[in-house]
């Protein structure tokens, strides 16, 4: 016991570290390249966070557990949104732009639609997942075109960088990636095992330290963004790392098994949550221009109300 408490707390102090590395090496890049942080939050922040719940898919789904490889991409959607977006959202209200957030934000909820209309059956099969990754590919795009546009449209800010600046950052960048992945896995893997050694049902242990384990790296990007007063940051990562979670995991894992089993959990709950918070949590502020309070803490309540029907009704 005393051991899986060492690396519980080297773990935790892995992610803290990481985090703040991460974030830093993200908001000097966004600087530099004229990129807004937005934009570097839904894709080199939100993939670089992901890292966690595509080791863990893959490795599912190679062992021949499929349908914990679609529960944890679909259960990491619920719990960036419900948990980690609506804290930052709760502690930092923010504006947002209608055309920075609208389109990317329907590409998520198309996403989980499509799984949902695809999946009916028990199985995600190789043609939606092909679509799924053409909608991630599409995500991806319409970052790297916004961010041409905002290079271009202040093409004097750029100022010389030096060699030892870029040489820096990148050790940040790695360093924190590192701190953040090694981290995460350490404390799902010693929390496990501290929740099994005090007779914690396995259940209750993959609900909760599981499925938050993996989504940890965004909950310690956002907090440390937060702490940074880098709202936007926050938010973009955590809607790139959810769009990455259904639109690339998934379909990697459905051609690694030539088609994903997709479990009645995930089908009758998850899928369905996500959707809904998706709504609440991106499309309703788009329309408003704003990120108040009230749905931050609505967010936290819908995902309290999830984990009610999760541990009632599928335990």
């Amino acid at each position: 016991m005393a051991i899986n408490i060492f690396l519980f707390t080297l773990g935790l102090i892995l992610i803290i570290v990481g985090g703040n590395f991460f974030v830093d090496a993200a908001v000097w890049l966004s600087e530099k390249l004229l990129v807004p942080k937005f934009i570097i939050g839904a894709t080199i922040v939100s993939l670089a966070t992901t890292l966690p719940e595509l080791i863990v898919s893959i490795i599912a789904t190679l062992s021949g557990k499929y349908e914990m490889a679609a529960g944890n991409a679909i259960g990491s959607i619920v719990a960036n949104i419900g948990l980690i977006l609506a804290i930052s959202i709760a502690v930092m209200p923010c504006e947002v732009k209608k055309s920075g957030l609208i389109l990317k934000s329907c590409l998520l909820l198309g996403s989980a639609f499509v799984t949902l209309f695809f999946s009916t059956q028990g199985t995600l099969g190789i043609i939606p997942a092909a679509i799924l990754l053409l909608l991630w590919l599409s995500f991806m795009a319409i970052n790297l075109i916004d961010g041409k546009r905002a290079e271009d449209a202040a093409p004097s800010l750029h100022t010389p960088v030096s060699g030892k600046e870029i040489a820096i950052s990148m050790i940040k960048f790695g360093l924190g990636t590192a701190g953040l992945v090694f981290g995460s896995d350490l404390l799902v893997d010693q929390g496990s095992a501290i929740a099994s050694s005090l007779g914690v049902p396995e259940g209750i242990i993959a609900v909760t330290i599981v499925a938050i384990g993996t989504s940890l790296p965004e909950l310690v990007t956002t907090i440390t963004a937060l702490c940074k007063k880098q709202a936007s940051l926050s938010i973009g990562n955590i809607l790139g790392a959810n769009i990455m979670d259904i639109a690339l995991i998934m379909p990697v894992c459905a051609f690694i098994s030539g088609g994903l089993i997709i479990s009645r959990q995930t089908l009758l709950l998850d899928l369905p949550a996500c959707i809904l918070l998706t709504i609440v949590a991106f499309n309703v502020p788009a329309c408003r221009k704003k990120y108040s309070r009230a749905i931050g803490i609505s967010l936290l309540i819908m995902y309290a109300i999830y984990l009610t029907l999760l541990l009632t009704f599928f335990k």
